[in-house]
C-alpha cells in the first residue's frame, strides 16, 4: 500500500512541476491546427465546436486570407473577428456580387434629370424624322426618372414615419403609374435603332430583347420571365437598379393570335397572357445568368411594377386592316368615301386604333397595358438622303473614315446621293437597303485602291451608282 502510494504521489508531482505526465497530457489544451498543446503554443483562442487555435496558426491563416479577401473588414479591434460566412470564403464571387448588391443606389434629383427636349435633342444626332417617336419616347424616359425620383421619395417618408402615429394632415402620397409605350412601323423605318441610340444616353439599365424565342411555360424556348433577366444582367444582378431599369420587346408583333391554327399556340397568344403579369407590375422570380429556370440556376425576386416596357413590331399586314375600317362606311352617293381614298396614304398608320390590333391578333387585356400607341411614318426618298449624311455615324461617314485610313478622301456627289435613295425605296426595306446598296458598289473601290499609293481621291457620281460609267479618281499633286 505504501507503495502504491508512493507512486500517486509521484504522478501528481510531475503534473505540477509541468513534465509529461499522463494526467497533463489528458486534460491540457492543444490546437487543431498544428496539435501543440497550449503549455508550448500559449494561450489558445478558443473556436465553436469545442475547436481551439493558437495564435501563430491564426495569425498564418489571416495572411494567407488577407492574400484574397478583406480582412480588416472582417476584424473590430477589440472584438475580435466577427462571423464569416464560410460559402463565402469557398465562392468569393458571390461575396462579390453581395457587396454590389449591398451598395446604395445613386438617389435621383429633378435637377439632374433630363428634360423631354434634351433627350430628344440627343436622339436628333444619331436619328433623322420620326419627329412624334421621338417626342413620345422622350416624354416616356422623363416620367420614368419621375416616378423613380417620388418612389424613393415615398420610402423615405414611410421609414420616417414608421413606429410614430401618422399626422391627420399629412399630404397623401402619390404613386405614378407607368406608361407602357407600343412602337409600330414598317420594317427598317427605325424603331430598334431608337431604342438602342436611347440607351446609350440613360443612367438606368436597358435591355433589349425581342418576342421570336418566347414560349408557354413548359414549351422548348425561352420562359416569359427571360426578359426580366436580361435586364437584371444590365442591371449587374442588383435587384433594386433592375427595378428601376428599361425594358425592350422587339418583334412584338410575333406573338399575335393566330389565325386558323389547328393545334395549340405557345409562341402566339399564350405569351401575350403571360406577359400580362410583367407589364402590370407583379414580384417573379428570374433566373440569373440563363434564360431558363432549373435546379442548378440561382433564382432571384424581381418586382416589376416600376419597370418601363417599350415594345415594338412591324405589323405587316396592319395597313390592310385600317382601310378595310376607314372603307367600311363608303356608299354609294354624291358624298360617298371613294373605296380606293385610302390606297395611296402612305402615312396610314397614324390612323391605327385598338379595334384594328385587336383584329390583327393582340389580346384586349395586352393592349390595356401599353396605353401609349406610337406609329412609325415610312421612310421617303428626302429621309433616305439625310440617313446617308446627317447623323454622327452616318454610312458614308463610315466609308469615309475607311478610305482615310488609306490616306485617300472619299466624296459623293448629290446626284449619286439621290439614286442611292431611289433605289433603296425600290426595296422597300426601310434604311437596312442603304448598307446592301453602297456595299455593292463600293466593293470594287475598295478592292482597288490599296494597289496604287498614288490615288489621292475617289468621287463617286450618279452614272457609277447607276451603273453607267466609272468613279472619277483623283490622283497625288505630284503623283
Amino acid at each position: 500500500m505504501a507503495e502504491s502510494d508512493d507512486k500517486k504521489n509521484e504522478l501528481t508531482e510531475s503534473g505540477r512541476d509541468g513534465k509529461s505526465g499522463k494526467q497533463k497530457e489528458t486534460n491540457e489544451k492543444r490546437c487543431s491546427l498544428c496539435g501543440r498543446p497550449e503549455s508550448e503554443a500559449g494561450t489558445l483562442i478558443s473556436m465553436p465546436n469545442g475547436m481551439h487555435i493558437c495564435a501563430d496558426c491564426m495569425e498564418k491563416g489571416l495572411s494567407d486570407m488577407r492574400k484574397h479577401f478583406d480582412i480588416d473588414s472582417l476584424l473590430d479591434g477589440t472584438q475580435g473577428m466577427q462571423f464569416l460566412n464560410l460559402g463565402d470564403l469557398m465562392h468569393p464571387e458571390s461575396r462579390a456580387e453581395k457587396q454590389e448588391e449591398e451598395q446604395p443606389l445613386p438617389e435621383f434629383e429633378m435637377k439632374s434629370v433630363p428634360a423631354p427636349h434634351v433627350i430628344k435633342r440627343q436622339l436628333d444626332q444619331y436619328v433623322v424624322g420620326q419627329e412624334h417617336a421621338k417626342k413620345v419616347l422622350s416624354v416616356a424616359v422623363y416620367n420614368h426618372y419621375k416616378r423613380i425620383i417620388e418612389e424613393e421619395r415615398i420610402a423615405k417618408e414611410k421609414k420616417a414615419e414608421s413606429g410614430k402615429e401618422a399626422k391627420q394632415d399629412a399630404p397623401r402620397l402619390v404613386e405614378i403609374e407607368k406608361s407602357n409605350v407600343l412602337l409600330l412601323g414598317p420594317t427598317g423605318s427605325g424603331k430598334t435603332y431608337l431604342v438602342q441610340t436611347l440607351a446609350k444616353l440613360l443612367d438606368v439599365p436597358l435591355a433589349i430583347t425581342d418576342a421570336t424565342s418566347l414560349t408557354e411555360a413548359g414549351y422548348i424556348g425561352d420562359d416569359i420571365e427571360s426578359v426580366v433577366s436580361k435586364l437584371l444582367a444590365a442591371a449587374g444582378n442588383n435587384v433594386a437598379k433592375a427595378e428601376h431599369g428599361i425594358i425592350f420587346v422587339d418583334e412584338i408583333d410575333k406573338i399575335a393570335r393566330k389565325k386558323n391554327a389547328n393545334q395549340r399556340d405557345v409562341s402566339g397568344e399564350a405569351v401575350q397572357q403571360g406577359m400580362l403579369k410583367l407589364l402590370e407590375g407583379a414580384e417573379v422570380e428570374v433566373p440569373v445568368g440563363a434564360t431558363s429556370k432549373n435546379a442548378m440556376v440561382p433564382m432571384k425576386l424581381v418586382n416589376t411594377k416600376n419597370i418601363l416596357f417599350i415594345v415594338g413590331g412591324a405589323f405587316s399586314g396592319l395597313e390592310d386592316i385600317i382601310r378595310e375600317r376607314l372603307n367600311r362606311h363608303s356608299s354609294i352617293g354624291f358624298q360617298a368615301d371613294l373605296k380606293d381614298k385610302y390606297d395611296d396614304d402612305k402615312y396610314i398608320l397614324r390612323k391605327v386604333t385598338t379595334e384594328d390590333l385587336r383584329k390583327f391578333g393582340m389580346i384586349p387585356e395586352f393592349l390595356g397595358r401599353l396605353p401609349i400607341v406610337c406609329p412609325l411614318d415610312p421612310l421617303d426618298e428626302d429621309m433616305f438622303m439625310e440617313i446617308l449624311s446627317k447623323p454622327r455615324n452616318a454610312i458614308l461617314r463610315q466609308y469615309e473614315a475607311l478610305l482615310a485610313m488609306d490616306e485617300v478622301k472619299l466624296t459623293f456627289e448629290d446626284g449619286a446621293l439621290r439614286a442611292i435613295a431611289k433605289q433603296a425605296l425600290k426595296k422597300d426595306t426601310g434604311a437596312r437597303a442603304l448598307r446592301s446598296i453602297i456595299e455593292s458598289f463600293m466593293l470594287d473601290i475598295m478592292y482597288e485602291i490599296p494597289k496604287d499609293d498614288n490615288i489621292g481621291e475617289v468621287v463617286i457620281t450618279e452614272d457609277y451608282v447607276e451603273h453607267r460609267g466609272a468613279p472619277k479618281i483623283l490622283m497625288r499633286s505630284g503623283g
